[in-house]
């Protein structure tokens, strides 16, 4: 009877040992995760206000880069930047005809 004793108390030490240092483990690897995932939503949310930066400034642009002219040659030249800006991507179509109705108003 006490070989089966002393069989079951180191069963239950080494169980109990592995319990807790698998508990320990599990802590780490959490905690490594965790700011692993942090760092991960840090980055996408600074390429995430990169990406969106530059589409505010270029609605501005437009506005004081075509004033209606009072000659043709102006339109024309006026005509071929806004062009220019449509093809680069800074202008997109709707904002490319609400200037090129201005200038052919005015």
């Amino acid at each position: 009877m006490p070989g089966l004793l002393r069989g079951l108390a180191r069963t239950a030490a080494v169980a109990g040992t592995a319990t807790a240092v698998a508990g320990r483990v599990r802590r780490r690897q959490d905690n490594k995760f965790a700011q692993r995932d942090a760092e991960t939503a840090a980055k996408r949310d600074d390429a995430y206000a990169e990406q969106t930066a530059p589409q505010t400034a270029p609605q501005t642009a437009p506005q004081a880069a075509a004033p209606p002219a009072s000659g043709t040659s102006d339109r024309l030249e006026q005509l071929k930047t806004l062009g220019e800006l449509k093809q680069s991507g800074v202008l997109t179509d709707a904002e490319f005809e609400a200037q090129k109705a201005k200038i052919l108003a005015g």
